[in-house]
């Protein structure tokens, strides 16, 4: 059996390269999320007061950078703005095994000192985690670039068997995270009489604008409402059932995963933990081989295609038009 393994890790390591910019993408969406919101949302909005809570930011029990310096504003603000450039440094992808590590120490101050956080600072904190063993091990200096050796060494078996055990790891979190979203569903009553979304859409904190409000209240006070609210836990179970789904299906359960949380970040406005998820999605069902083509060449081709398929259209149209008028 061990042999077995060997030869499929050995094998995967020819053939299948792991640091690409999949997982890079994925990190610059989670660091760029929070550089964003501390760019938008000052000190004062972040650090604030709570019922029963009188220590802001929260330092008890925690080594939060947020911490360090006196306890106000200014030096708060000062703070931020610091952490905000090495999210720009961790987001442009340089050197992830130097950045790794100090990507997931942000993560966790942010999460400890901040009141105002949501599930999606929650994920961002675990999956920043678990990306460490593979940004130490990355030897690239961008994130955004492919690193296959030429001559596959043990040492870099080592590395790549790591990488490749911390990936499987991370999927199986990000499922879980979608069984425990969908049981909790079903343990409720709103949920299961198919009326949950049009609370949530219709309440005062979080629904809808009143411009969408205007459009979808027509469709949200019929029947489909039942199909949103029952397809929302069905397609929950389906992202966490995609863990055991063949690779080449992946993509069937991706597409549909980042439709649901655009649609919650446009319904709801709740931005950031859309788009952390959408990293969580892209992270549990690309595969990282499947790198993503941002080079020159890839957009002149596909502009190219737009092209060609524009003049043909053109050109079956005028035979059409031609042909009408001669049976005419």
């Amino acid at each position: 059996m061990f042999s077995r393994i060997g030869n499929y890790v050995k094998n995967s390591a020819e053939n299948i390269p792991i640091w690409t910019n999949v997982y890079g993408i994925a990190r610059s969406l989670m660091a760029g999320t929070l550089a964003l919101v501390l760019i938008i949302n000052p000190a004062e909005l972040i650090f604030i007061p709570a019922q029963g809570i009188s220590e802001f930011p929260q330092c008890t029990g925690n080594i939060s950078l947020f911490c360090f310096g006196s306890n106000d504003y200014l030096t708060l603000n000062i703070i931020r703005w610091i952490v905000v450039a090495l999210l720009v440094v961790i987001a442009s992808g340089w050197r992830p095994r130097y950045t790794g590590l100090l990507h997931f120490y942000i993560a966790y101050s942010y999460h400890e000192a901040a009141m105002v956080i949501d599930g999606g600072d929650q994920v961002h904190l675990v999956l920043s985690l678990l990306l460490i063993p593979i940004t130490l091990c990355d030897p690239r200096k961008w994130h955004w670039k492919t690193f296959q050796p030429i001559e596959i060494t043990n040492n870099y078996i080592y590395l790549y068997m790591i990488s490749l055990t911390v990936i499987y790891l991370i999927r199986v979190q990000v499922s879980i995270i979608y069984l425990n979203a969908a049981y909790a569903k079903v343990t409720k009553e709103y949920w299961i009489n198919g009326t949950a979304i049009y609370y949530f859409l219709n309440d005062y904190m979080l629904g809808l604008n009143d411009t969408l409000s205007m459009v979808l209240t027509p469709i949200l006070e019929t029947q489909f409402i039942v199909v949103l609210t029952w397809g929302t836990i069905v397609l929950e179970f389906l992202l966490f059932a995609a863990l055991i789904a063949p690779k080449y299906t992946w993509k069937y359960f991706l597409i549909p995963g980042l439709i649901l949380h655009g649609s919650i970040a446009l319904a709801i406005g709740l931005y950031s933990f859309s788009t952390i998820m959408f990293a969580a999605l892209i992270v549990f069902l690309r595969p990282f081989e499947q790198k993503f083509q941002f080079s020159m060449s890839t957009i002149r081709q596909n502009i190219n295609n737009i092209s060609l398929f524009r003049k043909n259209n053109k050109k079956f149209l005028s035979s059409e038009v031609n042909q009408i008028k001669v049976e005419k």
